[in-house]
């Protein structure tokens, strides 16, 4: 019998999130109950953001990252692209500036997004680290914690806190070794702070302060994967797996304390072990909503990994993940630009689609048989109104328009469609 957790929601917001899944608001409040499902929403936006819901039951949801950098990416860029994803379908949206206006970032993207905004608070003290050129060993304990409440105060809805990443973890991928290393940017801060101070990882250690802000603004934790792996020779190693089973120890935690949480993924995955991932993380984290990158099912394919990522977030949605961060065609090459973000978005929207078809998501496929429908019928505008990506739909059909308007430039009057 699963165990029961209670979690203080603001009111409302189960009954929002569920109006967009099969789920009703009964059954959706089950599932959280269950800690199989959260629902991302900081109180302070109570009214403002849409909250959505995150796991078991639900529609596969989509993230889509951006955020200004040292070298590029100004604050007027960046929020372009946060309203760029949103309306190409992004059901969350996450701010990961490590550029200058960190805070004036962060407040106009609360202001401007209805969708949930996450963040990673310890990119704030990455950057104070580059800008101000100090070491490692004098960011204290206290500034970890203080990035994590300033975040919240300010509204965000869910935080991304490499919790899980411990000194033992750090001795796990050192005696087994890696070709990439740490390939996470808050995990490899840690790393280094780590290592420079020989204390342990203050979010491990401070973890009820971490809770009791998360509970006072009903900020959901993502529990981050710092180990995750950046390559396919290094994916399922002792590394990536000894964190994920502290981080089946802070879900419990989190739940006892009334958080919600759900924990992160890989990374570079081999096709053949993405399954494998996936129900690693369910039995171990019993059942937590699983928020993956990808993962990317080849590391040989630089301006198309919007693609191995679609591949394997696909794969990794019908066997259970619960929310796929997009990956664009400048992913591993540089800041992405609208055009990368949009046809990012479009890219995991339909592994998200096809995971939520495999998993016989109750509506999923009714989406599909009104497409075959239209198809059938030969009803363009009907076609172009049902696809994925409207306006690309109609803009290859115009490019090519067939002699006969009623049939498309492949078949003509040889379209079997016709019979």
């Amino acid at each position: 019998m699963d165990k029961r957790w209670d979690f203080d929601l603001p009111a409302g917001m189960v009954r929002q999130a569920a109006e967009n899944e099969p789920l009703d608001e009964k059954a959706l409040s089950e599932a959280i109950a269950r800690g199989r499902v959260v629902v991302l929403g900081n109180r302070l936006r109570s009214g403002v953001v849409s909250p959505i819901a995150v796991g078991e039951g639900t529609r596969t949801k989509v993230n889509a990252n951006y955020g200004t950098s040292r070298d590029a990416g100004t604050v007027e860029d960046e929020l372009k692209k946060l309203r760029a994803a949103i309306d190409a379908g992004a059901d969350a949206v996450m701010d990961l500036s490590t550029g200058p206006d960190l805070e004036k970032m962060l407040k106009l993207s609360l202001e401007k997004s209805e969708a949930p905004v996450g963040t990673v608070p310890i990119y704030k003290l990455a950057a104070d680290v580059v800008v101000r050129g100090i070491s490692f060993d004098d960011v204290s304990e206290e500034a970890f914690i203080e990035a994590a409440w300033e975040h919240c105060r300010l509204g965000v809805d869910f935080i991304t806190v490499h919790c899980g990443l411990t000194r033992e973890g750090i001795r796990q991928l050192d005696m087994q070794g890696r070709v990439t290393g740490i390939v996470s940017r808050g995990g490899s801060f840690l790393n280094r702070w780590m290592k420079a101070t020989g204390k342990e990882n203050p979010f491990y250690t401070y973890y009820d302060e971490i809770l009791k802000m998360a509970a006072e603004f009903s900020v959901t934790l993502s529990l981050g994967d710092g180990l995750r792996p950046g390559s396919i020779a290094d994916a399922t190693d002792r590394g990536q797996v000894s964190e994920l089973m502290i981080l089946g120890e802070l879900v419990q935690r989190a739940r006892e304390a009334g958080v919600q949480a759900m924990v992160e993924g890989p990374g570079h995955v081999p096709l053949n072990d993405v399954r494998l991932n996936i129900e690693l993380q369910k039995r171990l984290c019993d059942g937590a909503p699983f928020y993956v990158l990808g993962p990317l099912v080849t590391d040989v394919a630089p301006g198309y990994d919007h693609l191995t990522s679609a591949i394997g977030g696909a794969i990794a949605g019908a066997a259970g993940a619960d929310f796929l961060c997009y990956v664009t065609p400048a992913e591993h090459l540089c800041l992405p630009t609208l055009e990368d973000v949009h046809t990012g978005v479009i890219c995991c929207r339909i592994a998200a689609h096809a995971a939520d078809l495999a998993k016989g998501l109750p509506g999923a496929a009714d989406w599909d048989l009104a497409m075959s429908r239209a198809r059938k019928a030969l009803d363009w505008e009907k076609m172009y109104e049902l696809a994925i990506d409207p306006p690309l739909a109609r803009a290859v059909r115009g490019a090519r328009a067939p002699a006969d308007e009623n049939l498309c430039s492949m078949c003509a009057e040889l379209c079997a469609m016709r019979e």
